[in-house]
């Protein structure tokens, strides 16, 4: 005798494979979810490290550049300090030349023969008026100040007689040029 089985066998099957397979994709679904959400917490906090350590390089750089700032005035200001210093050790040196280049001045001037009446600078040029006894005085004192050490030209800018209390004198006037750095 045929038997024959009445149940559905076959329907439990594809009842059981289909919740197997439901299942499988619904794990499946939830395991994906959780790896995307360990992805995105993973990626979030590395976002939160990048973010701190660039807050905490800007503050450096921040610290840095103020302290660059720093230096950079105190290159200025040690560059106006050395450039005052110069000037001072300049005016120093030169303080007491024009004294000296009048002092040296006087000595060449021979007492009884000639006398000087003003003595203007201006910048390298010296102007020298006075009188002398006769126009032999006035060449010979001219001829000196020629060879005296300061002066690199000299020149007779005028010289005419003058009479002073019924004595017959050489009025002349030079124009000196000095040498750089007296």
């Amino acid at each position: 005798m045929i038997k024959i089985n009445l149940l559905p066998y076959r329907e439990r099957e594809k009842k059981e494979n289909l919740a197997r397979q439901i299942f499988i994709i619904v794990g499946s679904c939830i395991i994906f979810i959780l790896c995307l959400a360990y992805v995105h917490f993973w990626m979030t906090s590395i976002i939160s490290n990048l973010e701190r350590e660039k807050d905490t390089a800007q503050i450096t750089l921040n610290a840095l550049n103020k302290k660059v700032g720093d230096l950079e005035k105190y290159k200025r200001d040690k560059a106006d300090l050395e450039q005052k210093l110069n000037i001072i050790v300049t005016l120093e040196e030169n303080r007491l030349a024009p004294v000296k280049l009048l002092d040296d001045l006087a000595m060449l001037v021979p007492p009884k023969h000639i006398w000087l009446t003003r003595i203007t600078q201006s910048g390298n040029r010296l102007t020298i008026q006075g009188n002398g006894r006769d126009n032999i005085a006035v060449a010979d004192f001219m001829k000196t100040i020629e060879n005296f050490e300061p002066m690199l030209s000299v020149d007779l800018i005028s010289a005419k007689k003058t009479e002073i209390a019924g004595i017959t004198f050489q009025s002349f006037n030079f124009s000196c040029v000095m040498k750089r750095g007296f």
